[in-house]
């Protein structure tokens, strides 16, 4: 992290990381903030589909999510997708085309979240990290509070009946 000063000494912006640019509304000058690459999976069982709820301890406790995590220095989209599913539910999974990507700013953490249909080749799921876990239909999206940055890919997968 560096610290630049745009108008005297007790003016300063923090730059994170050139990934990401915002405006500084206080100085009018360009700020780069950090962009986290997440990746998550798209299983579906019939006509269900599989959401985790996340645990009570960590950011956005107890919403539901895709299974899925941050991708790790060095580590493709895909191959992190395969290392999550098998830390969070002990599944191994062939991961699939993108269905769709988006991106949040959450108060804590920037992400651009990628969504990739998956199939589970090995392994029956398996509560490691989550506090439950369900198959849905896109019908029943709206009867689970699910954390924010899912909410355009909710609304693909409902319009998607």
């Amino acid at each position: 992290m560096r610290k630049k000063t745009f108008g005297g000494k007790r003016d300063i912006c923090l730059i994170f990381a050139i990934e990401s640019v915002r405006i500084c509304k206080k100085h009018k000058k360009r700020l780069f903030v950090k962009v986290v690459e997440v990746v998550c999976a798209l299983i579906w069982k019939e006509d269900k589909f599989l959401i985790c709820q996340r645990p009570e301890d960590k950011a956005r406790a107890l919403c539901w999510e895709f299974v899925g995590g941050k991708v790790e220095e060095g580590e493709s989209k895909q191959d992190a997708l395969k290392r999550e599913c098998k830390e969070e539910l002990d599944v191994v999974v062939d991961v699939g085309e993108e269905y769709c990507d988006v991106f949040h700013e959450y108060a804590d953490i920037n992400i651009h979240l990628t969504l990739f249909n998956a199939k589970i080749t090995h392994g029956e799921p398996t509560l490691l990290e989550h506090n439950d876990m369900r198959w849905i239909k896109p019908d029943e999206i709206d009867d689970f509070e699910f954390c924010p940055a899912d909410v355009d890919i909710l609304a693909k997968l409902k319009r998607r009946r």
